[in-house]
């Protein structure tokens, strides 16, 4: 008995496209750029030099496994929002959270409309997405979001005894 492989959902593919075709982020020069994890947020600070406004999305996903009477898998990917401004104007920092906060709900109205293509191939993308303001001390002068997905796969957990050999006794 060989399950059903389902093609796992890539926020990676999907912010950039967002980010591309969104006018939002294409007025205020937004660039999608995929980081390897948390640490590797000192890649986009990097990348905030030479492009002010990025969209990252973190490539390594965490998840786990339940046993639960529906066994599935679950996928959580981060994604950062960042837009620089002017050092020590705080004025500058609330409209850059402002636009924030609206490319956010921009993207949760593509979510509402993914979350329905995604259960088609019975992959479950989680309705509570919080959205999280990071420290303004963390990089001056940059106004910094951030939110979890987290997508579940249904999986058959089916014992089949065709996948095991008989352990070689001693």
């Amino acid at each position: 008995m060989a399950s059903k492989i389902i093609k796992p959902w890539s926020a990676v593919d999907f912010f950039k496209r967002l980010t591309e075709s969104n006018k939002l982020c294409q007025e205020k020069n937004f660039k999608c750029v995929t980081i390897s994890g948390l640490e590797g947020l000192e890649e986009a600070i990097a990348r905030l030099q030479s492009t002010p406004n990025l969209i990252c999305v973190v490539e390594n996903a965490a998840g786990y496994t339940m046993f639960d009477n529906t066994p599935h898998t679950r996928k959580v990917r981060t994604v950062f929002i960042s837009m620089r401004h002017k050092l020590d104007d705080m004025e500058a920092r609330q409209r850059c959270m402002d636009t924030i906060y609206e490319l956010h709900r921009q993207f949760c109205s593509m979510l509402i409309m993914e979350k329905t293509r995604l259960s088609e191939n019975m992959q479950f993308l989680n309705p509570q997405i919080n959205l999280q303001e990071v420290s303004k001390y963390l990089i001056p002068g940059t106004a910094i979001c951030m939110f979890e997905l987290s997508v579940d796969t249904y999986i058959d957990l089916q014992y089949n005894p065709d996948e095991w050999s008989t352990p070689k006794s001693n």
